[in-house]
């Protein structure tokens, strides 16, 4: 077969798993994993098959017309370049690992027939996204995955985060996606197409007329998407769903989609230098906000959740500065370790029964109880970090680097202050990031206090998923000596400055933080011996109890107080309590947005029941009184009638005879 069949059949597998799957959930559930697994199996291998056919090279590209629409056609078409078929790897990848995991995961789910066809579904439209060259059927992929994420995020139903969570994750993207569907039809127009090969070509044109209004439209859905500074704030929030859930958005779609999009049309960007710096300052904000809020957070979830928009921000980042190639290398570096964090914390999270790191913090053994969860969670924490010789420590230098470029004037396509701007914030950013790192590292495996319970081995299934995701994590920056023709033929490889400088940071946020998580441990300890302290009864789940019967219940259960042996509270200072709620953006937003739409709502209602609803009544009311009259006046006596006419007869003529007098 020809690598544009192979590339078709790559969305569609996934896509037919899930209608299956739908099907036949309830009549056949013995095909339901078998349904779930394979075909995304299959969609990988042959993923893996057309990046090794493209090898990098020109991109190939095939379209025909998907419908007649007058002056700018919509085709289905294929664009299969080196971003595109590396990024397809890493979905099918995740994907993969996502569904078997879950196999374990929820294996007494009742709703697992239809979470699997979702997230079949989801890969699906990822994939779509990926490989798609019509910027219209990128858009129907892009749509898909916002209500796969509803129903996901939202599976735990019965709980009212989960309600809530959904359906912000829903409203806050779609707010992003009104303006980049009025940006997609800009630049249809300034291109006359809407192939991405011809939107290429007509920026080389010069025929983009308002580069600037198309970027700036562009970057609100992206941001809405990618949970970039201000659309950002659904993303922690949707950590209600669950954890296989959360390891497929933030590693492999959903958030991905939006920094792959510019990375595709990084020319149309690149055309308007205020766009590039709005989209450094986004970034810079984004990381370092992000990473101020990990470090306050109690959920274990919830600080990978602010790690994923800290990540996403170096990407941007990197596309601020012109290199899309530094982008792409770290969203799929990241995607393996984020998605490898995210299936490790389900295991911690089934393991002490709670999300809370207060809470693990005050168990010993834990990592005795799941040693494979242990060992990867601690290299996806080494990459996150940025540690040689893992996986993040070569992408995210390579973001650095092309930062350090700019800043330099060494760019033709973005100005020094958007260098200089994401070479500060991703300094800074990495000092942070290995400070809330080493703060999870040391809070969920270094407790101390009653021993964990005992809940035997996880599966093999959901073990076996975090080893392979493991190598990855380790080799995969290694991997660029030989793949380097896939990301625009640049090197990607650190300097001697930039190496130094950013590893140096990262150790001393992880330094600066266990030394003061001694500390702080040491004063909770005294505390503790000096006085009667009231202990809150710890909650931890059956030993035979199902891993996501676990998270679910975990999510009923209130946050412990702040617990004095947290050395994010001593780091932060005054800033802990407004970084732990998200430096209070949710309550601006519900202040700026959300009560007026609730007080115009109530207007409305007012309105309709009180003033439209009064004059239905009042037609109404009219009507059955009118109607009264009338059967009254119906006696059945002739005589009555008969008087009733001449009455009216003589009144007639009396008018009659005043109006003629001129009276």
């Amino acid at each position: 077969m020809t690598t544009t069949t192979l590339a078709v059949l790559v969305p569609l597998l996934p896509f037919l798993g899930a209608a299956a799957g739908l099907l036949t959930g309830r009549t056949a559930p013995g095909f339901v994993r078998p349904l779930a697994v394979l075909p995304t199996l299959a969609a990988l291998a042959l993923a893996v098959l057309v990046a090794v056919r493209q090898g990098g090279g020109k991109p190939i590209t095939a379209s025909t017309e998907l419908t007649p629409t007058g002056s700018v056609p919509i085709d289905l078409a294929l664009y299969l370049d080196g971003f595109a078929v590396l990024v397809a790897v890493l979905v099918g990848l995740v994907a993969s690992c996502v569904q078997i995991y879950s196999t374990a995961y929820l294996r007494d789910d009742p709703r697992y027939p239809s979470y699997a066809a979702l997230v079949s579904l989801f890969t699906s439209a990822m994939l779509l996204v990926v490989y798609s060259g019509d910027l219209m059927v990128l858009l129907v992929g892009w749509e898909i995955m916002g209500i796969c994420s509803y129903f996901l995020v939202g599976h735990y139903w019965e709980t009212p985060e989960a309600r809530a969570a959904s359906l912000k994750a829903f409203l806050v993207t779609k707010l992003g996606d009104v303006p980049f569907l009025f940006g997609l039809f800009a630049l249809a127009v300034d291109a006359g197409t809407f192939s991405i090969k011809g939107v290429l070509g007509a920026v080389a044109a010069g025929s983009i007329d308002h580069p600037t209004l198309v970027a700036l439209l562009l970057l609100a859905g992206v941001a809405g998407k990618s949970a970039q500074f201000p659309l950002h704030t659904w993303l922690p929030d949707a950590m209600a769903g669950p954890t296989p859930v959360s390891a497929l958005i933030h590693a492999a779609t959903m958030v991905a989609a939006g920094v792959y999009f510019i990375a595709r049309l990084l020319p149309v960007f690149a055309e308007s230098a205020a766009a590039l710096v709005v989209l450094a300052v986004m970034a810079a904000v984004t990381m370092v906000g992000s990473a101020l809020a990990a470090l306050a957070q109690d959920d274990i979830k919830r600080v990978l959740a602010y790690s994923t928009i800290g990540q996403l921000g170096y990407m941007s980042g990197a596309l601020a500065v012109g290199d899309r190639g530094a982008a792409v290398f770290h969203l799929i570096s990241h995607g393996a370790f984020k998605a490898l964090l995210f299936l490790a914390a389900g295991v911690i999270i089934h393991a002490a029964g709670t999300n809370s790191l207060a809470a693990m913090s005050r168990m010993s053994g834990l990592t005795k109880r799941i040693p494979d969860a242990y060992w990867t969670m601690t290299i996806a924490l080494l990459a996150l970090v940025a540690i040689p010789p893992f996986a993040g420590f070569f992408s995210k230098e390579a973001v650095l680097v092309a930062a350090e470029h700019t800043a330099l004037g060494e760019s033709e396509f973005a100005p020094s202050s958007a260098g200089w701007t994401v070479l500060v914030a991703g300094l800074l950013t990495a000092l942070l990031t290995a400070a809330y790192a080493t703060r999870l590292w040391l809070l969920a495996f270094r407790g101390q206090g009653a021993p964990a319970p005992d809940h035997g081995r996880q599966p093999l299934a959901m073990n076996a998923v975090l080893w392979v995701l493991a190598i990855p994590s380790l080799g995969f920056g290694l991997s660029t000596v030989f793949i380097g023709d896939w990301f625009d033929g640049r090197s990607l490889t650190p300097t001697l400055a930039t190496a130094v400088l950013g590893t140096g940071v990262a150790l001393v946020g992880a330094l600066v933080t266990y030394g003061t998580w001694r500390h702080t441990t040491a004063m909770a300890a005294r505390s503790r011996a000096d006085a009667t302290v009231t202990k809150q009864p710890q909650v931890v789940a059956h030993p035979d109890a199902e891993p996501g019967l676990v998270e679910a219940e975990a999510l009923r259960l209130p946050h412990p107080a702040d617990d004095p042996a947290d050395p994010g509270r001593l780091l932060l200072g005054p800033l802990h309590r407004p970084a732990a709620a998200g430096f209070h953006l949710d309550a601006v937003y519900r202040t700026l947005f959300v009560r007026p739409v609730l007080a115009g709502a109530e207007l409305v209602r007012f309105l309709d029941r009180e003033v439209v609803d009064t004059y239905v009544r009042a037609a109404g009311t009219g009507t059955n009184w009118l109607g009264w009259l009338v059967r009254r006046a119906q006696t059945g006596n002739v005589q009555t009638y008969l008087s009733a006419l001449l009455a009216g007869s003589v009144v007639l003529a009396i008018a009659a005879v005043l109006v003629a007098a001129g009276v």
